[in-house]
This record gives C-alpha cells, structure tokens and sequence, in this order.
C-alpha cells in the first residue's frame, strides 16, 4: 500500500454546527450538513448516524448517504454513497482503521478517530480516483473510523450487566 497522493484532502469539520467541506487541488469539493436545530451525539464526529438529519453534495449535487445504525459488529457501522453509478462503502476492518470499497473492491483503509484529520492507505494495485479520495476521506471524518468486533462487543455487555 501506498499513503501518497497527488492532492492532500483539506478537511475542515465542525462538529458543534453539524458542517464537514472537504476540498483540494484536483479533488470535487465535498460537503456534508447535518440538520440545523439538531442535537449532536458526541460520539459522532458530524453529530448524527440518522440520514433524514444528513445531506451530503458533491460538487453542489446531492448523493444519497446511508450510514448504518452502528450498534453491536462492525458492520453495522457501514456508510454507504451512491454517486450516479458508484456505490461507496466504508466498513470498519480493525480497531481504528475503516475499509473503502468501490463498486465492492478495496480501494483502501482509511483512519480517523473523529477529530477532522483523515490517514488513507491507498492499495497499490487500484489506482484511487480523486472522487474516491474525496468520499472516503469524508466518510472518516464524518463518522469515524474502526469499531472493536462483535465478540468482544458482547463480552462488554456481558460483564457490564454483571
């Protein structure tokens, strides 16, 4: 894998607003709005994992955003993006690290732990396309990256309710 690209994402997040711009040389500008009025959880960066408070453009032109709801494995934590005929997921693979998938092939593994700054390893064998970079790095910034495995999960609740 390789972490070099030609543009390197600008990402400015704002949690208490509910606003993300992700922008850079070369790259579609990316932005994601949560509801005005809205409460924030803390525990996500944008401030919600509920599409109908979320609206996500591209270049000014809207891409319908699926988060999951994130509760107990790891890929209930998806985000998905349909972008005319791409589709988008980012799924946490490890403790920290979300994997980016294209049309379902691995692009790469992105980390964020939900402060506005964005580490991409891009997979040497697929080239990624600004659109990608610009998409999987919102996605990370937005709502974090990684979740601990259903396992141990469940031990968690196990050993809390005891």
């Amino acid at each position: 894998m390789h972490d070099t690209f030609p543009a390197v994402p600008a990402v400015d997040l704002r949690s208490a607003t509910g606003t993300l711009d992700v922008t850079g040389p070369g790259l579609p500008n990316v932005r994601l709005v949560r509801a005005a009025g809205t409460e924030a959880d803390p525990h996500i960066p944008i401030g919600t994992r509920d599409p109908a408070l979320l609206t996500l453009t591209v270049d000014g032109r809207p891409a319908p955003l699926r988060p999951a709801k994130g509760r107990l494995s790891r890929r209930s934590y998806r985000v998905d993006v349909r972008l005319d005929d791409t589709r988008y997921r980012l799924v946490p693979c490890s403790y920290g690290e979300s994997r980016l998938l294209r049309d379902g092939r691995r692009i790469g593994e992105l980390e964020s732990s939900g402060d506005g700054r964005v580490s991409a390893d891009w997979r040497d064998d697929t080239e990624p396309r600004p659109l990608d970079v610009a998409i999987g790095t919102t996605l990370a910034a937005a709502f974090g990256t990684g979740a601990q495995p259903l396992w141990e999960a469940t031990l968690d609740m196990v050993t809390e309710f005891f």
